[in-house]
């Protein structure tokens, strides 16, 4: 049962791929994103570059195309002719926020729907993606995103996954992820299913060929294991209770601390996805999940399956509310040690999953890491300097300095003040594009009227 759970996780979007496409036959395609303005100047702004714990007071900020060409303040920095001008008086801008642990649906499902996943997003400010659920000619929508083709965040992108059935032999994995490779995908995605010999072959070959692989930790092989195997990223602190035994009586502190130092010699990077977790396997509401506001966003039929999932799984037989809560608050335990060990963290959200609207599931997630005890400045760097940094072979982001890729939210507050900051936005920046926040609320006014207004 508790594998089958953990595989639900990642495939409920497959599982949705039927009623997405119903639901989405009710929406509207969008109009592509468009180059951005050769050049625009955020004056009188006040830059949280997220490099340190600080803000730059009254800066101006140059972009030009898709990058930042300049940062300083207003009296040294001169404005191009021509250029598109923000007012950042009494503003805050930061580096875009990432998403690590994301799924994209697939390009066969009609683009509307496609287009309102990408740009919810990038809505809320979140401008980098890591797609974890590949699908055939999802590169190409990489690429249209490269090219400014289509509102969406920059996405770096899983190919379909290895799993038990994807790969039955060593030798399966060897060509699996040799394919992977020459296809161009960015990461291959670990799911639960494989035995120790298939997913050893996989891990070889990655790092021949040099590809990160990243996910599930899956039961046959062990979270020892696959620490010693070199996992870039363990997404939701998987298979950590499971370890130490802690489904449902709580863990004790030395054996947590024990693994939590394993991790960190092993360099493993942690995507928690807290708040799903949360919905999946905790003792929560119906209510607090379907009163979320920003569920009008989603299919109402995507909505009504969420619903009847969660209302499932809380009126089983095996279903204890008091085991529940042991098993969420050791999750919860293991979070603060693997934190307060140094082990990095990267915000993830796992979006679009059960009540997990892509881009406004990020805010869920970052309150359950504040509750964990990560600082606001640690956590807004687990979503944006830290990315910059496991990305750093493949791109330059996640500060804001010049020459960095020019992905930015302009804030009405100090977001190192308040992570509800972060959702006070006048605008985001997308590869230079900028949308200001009324255009912005006009699209999400559409998409919600377009999904009140559809059959379910």
């Amino acid at each position: 049962m508790l594998q089958r759970t953990t595989v639900f996780a990642c495939l409920a979007g497959i599982v949705l791929l039927g009623l997405y496409q119903d639901a989405a036959r009710h929406l509207q395609a969008q109009g592509a994103q468009g180059a951005p303005a050769a050049t625009v100047a955020f004056t009188n702004v006040n830059v949280v570059p997220m490099d340190t714990n600080r803000v730059l007071r009254d800066q101006t900020v140059i972009v030009t195309k898709d990058r930042i060409a300049a940062v300083g303040p207003g009296a040294k920095i001169t404005i191009p002719e021509g250029a598109t001008r923000v007012d950042g008086k009494g503003k805050f801008l930061m580096p875009g926020l990432a998403e690590m642990h994301g799924h994209i649906p697939p390009p066969t499902m009609p683009k509307a729907y496609v287009d309102d996943v990408l740009y919810l997003y990038v809505a809320a400010g979140i401008t980098t993606v890591r797609g974890m659920q590949g699908a055939p000619g999802q590169l190409e929508l990489r690429e249209a995103s490269k090219r400014g083709e289509i509102v969406a965040p920059a996405l770096y992108l899983a190919g379909p996954p290895f799993t038990a059935k994807s790969v039955t032999t060593p030798a399966e994995a060897v060509d699996f992820v040799k394919k992977q490779k020459a296809e161009g995908w960015d990461l291959i995605k670990v799911m639960p299913g494989p035995s120790t010999e298939n997913y050893d072959s996989m891990a070889k070959t990655a790092k021949e060929v040099g590809i990160p692989f990243a996910g599930h930790v899956p039961p046959l092989v062990g979270l020892p294991h696959v620490l010693e195997m070199g996992q870039s990223t363990i997404d939701h602190i998987d298979m950590y209770a499971e370890h130490l035994e802690g489904v449902t009586k709580p863990v004790t502190d030395a054996a947590v601390q024990d693994i939590v130092a394993r991790t960190k010699k092993a360099g493993t990077v942690m995507v928690p996805t807290l708040y799903v977790w949360e919905t999946l396997r905790g003792p929560i509401t119906v209510e607090s999940r379907t009163s979320l506001p920003e569920l009008k966003y989603m299919p109402r039929q995507v909505v009504a399956t969420w619903t009847k999932g969660l209302e499932t799984r809380l009126s089983q037989p095996q279903y204890n509310a008091a085991e529940a809560k042991v098993y969420i608050d050791n999750r919860m335990k293991i979070m603060t040690s693997l934190y307060k060990s140094g082990v990095r963290i990267l915000l993830g959200s796992d979006a679009p999953q059960q009540f997990n609207v892509p881009g406004f599931s990020i805010a869920h997630e970052m309150k359950r890491m504040a509750d964990a005890g990560m600082t606001t400045f640690d956590i807004l760097s687990s979503g944006t300097s830290l990315v910059g940094e496991y990305y750093k072979a493949q791109d330059d982001f996640g500060t804001v300095a010049a020459g960095k890729r020019a992905d930015l939210v302009l804030l009405d507050a100090n977001p190192l003040e308040g992570l509800d900051n972060v959702a006070k936005r006048a605008g985001v920046m997308i590869r230079g594009r900028w949308l200001p926040a009324a255009e912005i609320q006009k699209k999400l006014e559409e998409m919600a009227a377009r999904n009140a207004t559809a059959t379910p």
